[in-house]
């Protein structure tokens, strides 16, 4: 009876209206969901973001605790190569002083040098004249007493330069290394 009242038109407006009620209930049923899905969504959102900001938090401290561990490296290598360094200066300049007073009593006692029996409380046989006379020849195709002098100093000084070159090749300027060796002696 009703339907007859509506007519046609009536009852396509009906339908109508319960599909758009039908559609509004799915909509509003949909809102609720991708609400809850956007709350979801933005709690992972919030949890990468603090991830991120402790990894990048995480690689400042690496970074840094890396560039204190490069500078504590570099301050104990500069310190062993000040103190190689040091050690080889002073033993060079020992040992040119050494060869300087050596040279400088050659010089005063010239005769000293050339009879090493002479000096001795008892008296050996000498060298016969003839002998003598070749150990002066000998002697007078050696370097002078400067040049001799300049060619030990500077004999010396290249030995000194190939130890110093040895014990600063042996420096291990790895950053690791002094915990390697403090780890290395624990067990």
């Amino acid at each position: 009876m009703i339907l007859r009242l509506l007519g046609p038109q009536g009852i396509a407006g009906i339908v109508v209206a319960l599909c758009l009620a039908a559609l509004l209930a799915i909509q509003k049923g949909e809102t609720r969901h991708w609400k809850k899905q956007s709350g979801q969504f933005e709690q992972l959102y919030r949890g990468d973001q603090a991830a991120f900001s402790g990894t990048v938090a995480n690689y400042r401290a690496a970074a840094e605790q890396a560039r204190a561990a490069d500078r504590a490296a570099a301050d104990r290598v500069r310190a062993e190569q000040d103190n190689i360094n040091e050690r080889s200066n002073n033993a060079l300049e020992t040992r040119l002083a050494d060869a300087r007073a050596r040279a400088q009593r050659l010089r005063l006692q010239p005769q000293a040098a050339a009879d090493p029996g002479a000096g001795r409380a008892a008296p050996l046989p000498g060298v016969s004249a003839p002998a003598r006379g070749a150990a002066q020849a000998a002697g007078q195709a050696r370097l002078p007493a400067e040049d001799a002098l300049t060619a030990t100093e500077q004999a010396i000084q290249l030995d000194e330069l190939i130890q110093w070159v040895k014990a600063q090749a042996k420096v291990d300027n790895n950053p690791a290394a002094g915990a390697r060796s403090s780890d290395q002696k624990r067990p």
